[in-house]
């Protein structure tokens, strides 16, 4: 048998090296993850940046492999045990921007949504974080579908926060998301000028939909707050009595009830309803009328209105 060539002796060596490198390194996340649980975060660290080291003169793709997990260890230390939110972003980015078909870069961009949102108020980027994740079809993808919804709504875009919203009712039909997409998106509509009606209807599709979910005495009160807006007070109690069973505010319900029954009784002229008053010929029957004067009738109280026949 012939002896192995050079090059094949070089690369079967380059070969070794390239394993070892890799053995390496995975021997320093391990020891990471294990600082990590004894509560030793600044050491944790200290491991991933060598195994990050080692990584960096590795062009294998089992380096590639190690180099998501490193990142993505690292950025979870520097989130959740030592709230350093800025350089757990900036680690977070690294890893979405170096290996961003990886799987830990799917959950970087999870938390990144989080933090931006949660810490830095930046909503904006949040969304574009999410739809990354969302992009790469996460398992969680209707939930994040809705997040993005509901970060639209606090921005105030509410078309947009509508349209986001559609996305998780039409695209994730059997998502346990779908009621709460439902209800974000009838409050967005009745955020918009003239699209009262679109948010009753929307909110009335949820109860028919969906008559077991927790959402519907919201949705019931809701409702009659709009019937309220559009002079429907009888409506308006109609829907607020199916509410009270299930709401977990029944005083409050019963609060907006009696109100609008108040305001239905002081807004009733006196005798309506009273069959006496029906017709013109016992009309007379009621008492007269005080006299009043002319001062009287513009306003004027009875002893002022005395010095008019003065």
């Amino acid at each position: 048998m012939r002896p192995p060539s050079g090059w094949l002796v070089l690369a079967a060596t380059l070969g070794v090296a390239a394993l070892s490198g890799c053995e390496d390194a995975q021997d320093h996340i391990n020891r990471a993850r294990s600082l990590t649980w004894e509560k030793k975060p600044e050491a944790a660290l200290k491991q991933y940046r060598l195994a990050l080291d080692i990584i960096e003169r590795d062009e294998s793709a089992e380096a590639r492999v190690l180099q998501a997990r490193a990142l993505k260890g690292a950025a979870d230390v520097y989130y959740l045990e030592l709230r350093d939110f800025r350089r757990a972003v900036e680690v977070y980015e690294e890893l979405i921007r170096e290996c961003p078909e990886a799987p830990e870069s799917l959950d970087a961009r999870i938390q990144l949504a989080a933090i931006l949102h949660n810490h830095f108020h930046n909503a904006r980027g949040a969304i574009s974080a999410l739809t990354g994740a969302i992009e790469r079809n996460a398992p969680q993808s209707a939930e994040l579908e809705y997040e993005v919804a509901k970060l639209y709504f606090e921005l105030s875009d509410y078309q947009q926060a509508t349209l986001e919203a559609q996305k998780v009712e039409h695209q994730y039909e059997t998502s346990p998301w779908v009621d709460d997409a439902m209800f974000l998106e009838a409050q967005a509509l009745g955020m918009m000028e003239g699209r009262s009606a679109d948010a009753f209807r929307a909110m009335e599709r949820l109860v028919g939909k969906f008559p077991d979910s927790e959402l519907v005495p919201f949705a019931l009160y809701e409702m009659g707050k709009l019937k309220t807006e559009a002079g429907q007070r009888e409506a308006a109690i109609d829907l607020w009595v199916r509410a009270l069973e299930r709401h977990p505010d029944p005083q409050m319900v019963q609060r907006s009830i009696d109100r609008v029954r108040k305001q239905i009784i002081e807004r009733t002229p006196a005798g309506v309803g009273r069959a006496a008053y029906a017709f013109d010929h016992v009309a007379d029957s009621r008492p007269p009328l005080p006299h009043r004067t002319s001062l009287e009738a513009m306003g004027a109280r009875p002893d002022e209105a005395g010095s008019e026949s003065d």
